[in-house]
């Protein structure tokens, strides 16, 4: 196996803070990685690095082999790197197709010019558009209320149109940030499932942080575990987890 990420030396501060330091991560093609750690440890701090948002003081990040560090959102998303996010952020006003649509016009483009006069090559890629976005609500089975609007949809079935959003720019990483957070134990249960059919079926690697132990324990194959910003652990999800130090840090046991 060869690494999909490769994260070495990456630090960030503000205001004098060490938010994240020396952090370092390799993640294999195909796996799914947990990243772990009390609140306020620096995870979300480490996807906004790895997506663009903030740009590092020091360190490196590759995504198979390619240096995007410091690059912007926009430009990590095109090298192959999608996320969705603890509080969802979909577009509640536009209906579960469009908000599919909004993730494939990296990929589907015609012109502003094509667009404003319905020219044949407008409505050839608004065809090819809907049927892959239909492609992708089949797998969650949101195809039979692709013309719902977002917010109608409860609360489960939001986060997995939050996925397949991501899903339509064809990444080669996909984040999770808590994609449990606000589900019932059936919910999350759905969720593992689902993740795990899309790291199988889309040839994604992904990388979740995750409060919830039981989807950790029960998804993830290997976990780093952050506490003020620095690696605390590393390894074999089960090993990691029986790690004492983890255990009174993260635990609280």
């Amino acid at each position: 196996m060869s690494a999909i990420l490769d994260v070495q030396n990456l630090s960030i501060s503000f205001g004098g803070l060490h938010a994240v330091d020396d952090f370092h991560i390799t993640i294999e093609k195909g796996q799914l990685y947990g990243l772990i750690g009390p609140n306020g440890a620096g995870k979300t701090t480490v996807f906004n690095l790895l997506t663009g948002v903030y740009k590092p003081d020091e360190g490196i990040i590759r995504l198979d082999g390619q240096d995007i560090t410091g690059r912007s959102t926009i430009e990590v998303n095109m090298a192959g790197v999608a996320r969705t996010f603890q509080n969802i952020r979909l577009f509640k006003n536009l209906s579960v197709l469009d908000n599919v649509k909004v993730g494939l016009h990296n990929h589907f483009r015609y012109s502003t010019l094509e667009g404003m006069l319905r020219l044949p090559r407008y409505h050839k890629v608004e065809k090819e558009m809907n049927e892959r976005a239909m492609e992708l609500l089949k797998v969650f089975d949101l195809d039979g209320q692709a013309d719902f609007l977002a917010s109608n949809l409860p609360y489960g079935k939001q986060r997995e149109l939050e996925i397949a959003r991501a899903l339509a720019t064809q990444p080669k990483l996909l984040l999770l940030d808590e994609p449990a957070a606000g589900m019932n134990p059936n919910e999350t249960q759905d969720l593992m499932k689902t993740i795990r059919f899309v790291r199988d079926n889309f040839d994604v690697s992904i990388l979740l942080i995750e409060h919830d132990m039981k989807l950790v324990s029960g998804i993830c194959e290997k976990l780093t575990v952050l506490n003020f910003g620095r690696v605390l652990a590393q390894g074999d999800t089960s090993e990691v987890l029986n790690n004492p130090e983890v255990i009174t840090a993260y635990l609280g046991e």
